[in-house]
């Protein structure tokens, strides 16, 4: 797709969804990280309702979740689902940023891109994606967390590649785009992929981009 086409989708975007409140709220770099385990396979519902909870348990500190029993963090994160793998891991890399990063996400944070990217998916449970929630949102790193949403509606827009992986619809957005639009971006396909652009049963006629993106015209074509 030429840039023309993407800025004017991200144009659309931005106009049919500004009485939302998309960026999610700032917060620390760790809580972000938390957040984001927590949140894997997991509603936004749920990942809320569980975060309230560790948080309401536990200061959400490096030294304090790694010093927490482990079946108090089971308990506040049951409602999010695979609760006892993920409180393994969120004990584990707190205790591994305490000892290997004086507690600090910062240290991390300040190395160049690629390899503060590279540190943080040496952390356990940390993939790509939640590394770069972790770098956009609390780094201000310019890189684009892709998720199953991102994925589905990049691809379907024409934005990225059909076959691509995560990596390809990453650099794929991030070429079409500039780096201050880059948590828009993320944002606002997510909305669309929640809202119309579904897995299944996506309301191609009633979506705001519908008129630039070629698989809803091929929908269309289908439904005649």
């Amino acid at each position: 797709m030429d840039r023309n086409t993407a800025e004017k989708i991200l144009e659309i975007l931005r106009e049919h969804f500004k009485d939302s409140s998309w960026l999610p709220s700032r917060r620390g770099p760790f809580e972000t990280l938390i957040i984001t385990i927590i949140s894997q396979n997991t509603s936004d519902r749920n990942t809320a309702k569980a975060f309230n909870k560790l948080s309401k348990t536990f200061p959400i500190t490096p030294k304090d979740l790694a010093d927490a029993e482990i079946a108090k963090i089971e308990e506040c994160l049951k409602v999010a689902g695979l609760y006892r793998n993920k409180a393994k891991v969120i004990k584990e890399v707190s205790r591994i940023i305490l000892e290997k990063f004086g507690g600090n996400l910062q240290t991390i944070l300040a190395m160049p891109l690629e390899e503060s990217r590279k540190t943080l998916m040496e952390l356990p449970g940390v993939g790509p994606k939640t590394a770069d929630v972790v770098l956009l949102f609390s780094g201000d790193k310019p890189t684009i967390p892709v998720d199953t949403h991102v994925k589905r509606v990049s691809k379907r827009l024409g934005l990225a590649p059909m076959e691509g992986d995560y990596e390809d619809v990453r650099k794929a957005l991030q070429e079409l785009y500039a780096a201050d639009d880059y948590a828009d971006i993320h944002v606002l396909l997510i909305l669309l992929g929640r809202r119309y652009c579904k897995a299944r049963n996506q309301l191609c006629h009633e979506c705001p981009v519908n008129t630039l993106c070629p698989s809803a015209k091929f929908n269309g074509k289908k439904r005649k």
